[in-house]
């Protein structure tokens, strides 16, 4: 038998619902906003430097990160010869 079966137990009964909670009638509701619809997230690690360099650019511009970054991969694409899409 395990030393820890009532600690187990215990943890399980905290964590369980409550029956009734569980049978809520309301409609589960989106876990993403709108604007992320149909999109998917490109993510990359970079220095502590280029990540602030990029959001004091974004605010001297009034713009967003996401938008530069956007930018960027369409002059990436372009210079590739291929379609750009217009992630701004």
């Amino acid at each position: 038998m395990s030393r820890f079966k009532g600690l187990k137990a215990e943890v399980a009964a905290r964590t369980t619902p409550p029956p009734a909670a569980a049978s809520s009638s309301r409609p589960p509701t989106a876990t993403r906003a709108k604007a992320r619809e149909g999109k998917r997230a490109v993510v990359g690690y970079y220095s502590e430097d280029l990540s602030r360099q990029l959001r004091m650019l974004a605010v001297e511009e009034g713009s967003t990160v996401q938008a530069l970054v956007g930018e960027a991969i369409d002059l990436l694409l372009q210079a590739r010869g291929k379609h750009t899409f217009g992630e701004r």
